[in-house]
């Protein structure tokens, strides 16, 4: 049985009560369950594809799915190119919020990640938001905005752009988003069954110490906001500080309303765990939802002077954020500009290799090619998918694939994850 702080028990029990706390215990003896999120593009540009492994589809995002046992996904050729990503599945409920018709991007709109590495909920994001909706992913550590970088390079999407700045840059920025997420850094608790380290990490002066920091962020967030957007505020924690308690402060500081977001009762989704606070939150619990500990909710800007949604320039016109703004403000370090690429005609020639090959060229090897390949660079397909970039001279391909992307492993397997099919 696992060993949970003292102070974490008394508080869980007491806002949960015995019988969801009891539930919630007994989920420790279970294995976290394994989920992914398909990419909707691999479907328009690819075609059909089936599953392996899978045993019944995430119901609150239709791209979603849990799987039956833990792949190798890292010896996948398919996550590589973007075809899937691995995302615990109570974080997949953001695309459910944009797609339940309480509120919704229009052409043109611009939203804003404030706190997206690893990606998953970002990559999330590109997938339900309109093809020309600029997105920014934005993480204030350098080394987890690499890793938020790799993902969204991998897993593709138009007008996506990744930043490295801290939430106050973005608000010296004066730039307006019409969507924010901030999915703020908590104590963790809801990380409990799936990261030992993070029990051994949790303190209640560290509870402390993130409601207070959680604030400040919102107070960033909120200033980047127009009239009519909405901020979707979620943490991986269960107590009420980080939770409850701040949407409260939000709706006392703020003109905010939240939205109801319809669920369906089979989800298990609980609601409000604070006394006297009624509004609509969604909390995710290990044995009573079928995923891991995750609190959500989404507040939308009201404004008293003009309750209409988007920017407006002098003379009551709307101004749409572009590309270009983002890129060349000043308070704001771009790592990925997200800049279109050219027509598939002006790409490198396509080159599909077996499974074999393709590991070779995700651990950094070089590849021996094709006769009739052509010279120069090429793109690496493996099922038709894309992995990445080579430089054909004749002889041998040299590879080009990010030397931080690359496998480190040197215990290959011979076959290759079952999980998509094309």
């Amino acid at each position: 049985m696992v060993q949970l702080p003292a102070d974490f028990v008394a508080e869980t029990r007491r806002i949960m009560g015995d019988e969801r706390y009891n539930r919630f215990v007994g989920a420790f003896d279970n294995e976290a369950p394994v989920s992914i999120r398909v990419n909707p593009r691999i479907a328009i540009d690819h075609g059909p594809w089936t599953m392996d492994h899978s045993d019944s589809q995430v119901p609150w995002c239709s791209e979603g799915y849990y799987l039956n046992d833990r792949p190798q996904f890292t010896f996948d050729p398919l996550l590589h190119a973007g075809c899937y990503y691995v995302q615990e599945a109570s974080s997949m409920f953001v695309t459910h919020i944009l797609r339940n018709g309480q509120w919704s991007m229009v052409h043109g709109q611009c939203a804003l990640d404030l706190c997206a590495a690893p990606g998953g909920k970002s990559t999330a994001l590109r997938s339900v938001l309109p093809d020309d909706c600029v997105l920014i992913s934005n993480e204030p550590m350098g080394n987890r905005a690499q890793i938020l970088l790799e993902n969204v390079t991998k897993w593709g999407g138009p007008n996506h752009i990744v930043t490295n700045n801290y939430p106050r840059d973005f608000r010296k920025s004066k730039l307006k988003f019409d969507l924010i997420l901030c999915d703020v850094p908590c104590s963790g608790e809801g990380m409990f069954r799936k990261d030992p380290n993070a029990i051994s990490e949790w303190s209640a002066q560290n509870v402390e110490k993130c409601w207070q920091l959680q604030r400040e962020i919102v107070a960033d967030a909120w200033e980047c906001l127009t009239p009519g957007g909405l901020l979707i505020y979620s943490t991986c924690t269960y107590n009420t500080k980080e939770n409850e308690e701040n949407i409260r402060w939000i709706l006392d500081t703020y003109d905010a309303q939240v939205l109801d977001i319809p669920v369906d009762p089979s989800w298990n989704i609980t609601g409000s765990l604070l006394e006297g606070f009624n509004e609509p939150v969604y909390r995710f619990i290990p044995g009573i939802t079928r995923g891991e500990g995750l609190f959500v909710c989404a507040l939308r800007k009201i404004s008293r002077k003009d309750e209409g949604r988007g920017r407006k320039e002098e003379g009551g016109r709307t101004k749409e954020i572009s590309s270009a703004d983002i890129i060349k403000n000043k308070n704001l370090k771009v790592l990925d500009p997200g800049i279109l690429l050219p027509p598939s005609s002006l790409l490198p020639p396509k080159v599909d290799v077996d499974y074999a090959e393709a590991l070779k060229y995700l651990r950094g090897e070089a590849l021996v090619l094709p006769a009739d390949t052509p010279r120069g660079i090429v793109t690496i397909t493996y099922q038709g998918q894309p992995l990445g970039p080579a430089k054909n001279i004749g002889n041998r391909a040299n590879n080009l694939y990010p030397k931080p992307w690359r496998i480190k492993s040197t215990h290959l397997p011979s076959e290759a994850p079952k999980i998509l099919h094309f």
